[in-house]
């Protein structure tokens, strides 16, 4: 039996490699701190939707995929501060389109989950912190 596939953890998975490939470029060119931000916040998304996947309720599938689109948007910053700040050159709009194609899933992902739920927006966000 074939396992279904999971587009946004092959996704996810796809797009960290690429970080790991911009990792290595920025290395080489003796770049060591944002080097280490893109990295930790590119290989996070992957990660968190991993967590999420085995998640044991739906509000901690949520939460996990809520984490991963946070590491999104830090990721995209990164790389935006990476291509005006011309350490490297790269291909910011491949990776630029990446990260907003798993930015738009994930978005799909949590409004789903939290329209199936049944729990509103802001509810859930309030019993969210407060259960961390």
């Amino acid at each position: 039996m074939e396992k279904e596939k999971n587009v946004i953890a092959e996704k996810s998975f796809e797009f960290a490699l690429h970080i790991i490939d911009l990792y290595r470029a920025l290395l080489k060119q003796n770049e060591f701190v944002l080097s280490k931000q893109v990295l930790k916040a590119g290989t996070s998304i992957g990660a968190n939707v991993e967590e999420a996947i085995g998640g044991h309720s739906k509000k901690d599938f949520i939460a996990k995929m809520i984490i991963a689109h946070k590491e999104c948007r830090e990721t995209r910053y990164w790389l935006k501060l990476l291509k005006h700040s011309k350490f490297v050159p790269f291909d910011y709009h491949a990776y630029s389109n990446e990260i907003d194609s798993i930015f738009n899933i994930l978005t799909a992902i949590i409004k789903t989950s939290k329209k199936n739920l049944g729990i509103p927006l802001r509810i859930y966000f309030f019993l969210f912190t407060c259960s961390i």
